[in-house]
């Protein structure tokens, strides 16, 4: 009995844990995305916040759930954001790219690197 409490207890606190700091990473990134000097800086906070603070929280509501139909979905919506979030970040570089913004400290010389050979 005493080891079904202390499970239970360790599996409540996990999830607590894992609810915290899916929530730092997704304050964090939040304030990335407003004080990054540049699209592609912003770029980067908005994937990490998508991918590590969603993939967080989501665990804790697994954990929360336990072992039921409401924790398959969540692992699927967990593998959904874990695929679309990067290609979805890639679609919006690549236009960002194609549209002519370029990082703020990139040279002339640089861009042409990119442009005319592919990547370096």
């Amino acid at each position: 009995m005493t080891d079904m409490v202390a499970t239970a207890d360790l599996v409540f606190w996990a999830s607590w844990v894992s609810f915290v700091l899916g929530g730092i990473v997704l304050l964090i990134g939040a304030f990335g995305m407003i004080r990054l000097p540049d699209v592609w800086s912003r770029i980067h906070a908005a994937g990490m916040i998508d991918t590590l603070g969603a993939a967080l929280m989501i665990l804790g509501m697994m954990l929360q759930a336990g072992l039921t139909l409401a924790t398959l979905k969540l692992l699927l919506i967990g593998v959904f954001i874990f695929i679309a979030g990067p290609t979805a970040t890639h679609a919006i570089a690549n236009a960002a790219w194609t549209a002519g913004v370029k990082p703020r400290n990139m040279e002339k010389d640089d861009s042409a690197r990119f442009t005319e050979r592919g990547t370096p």
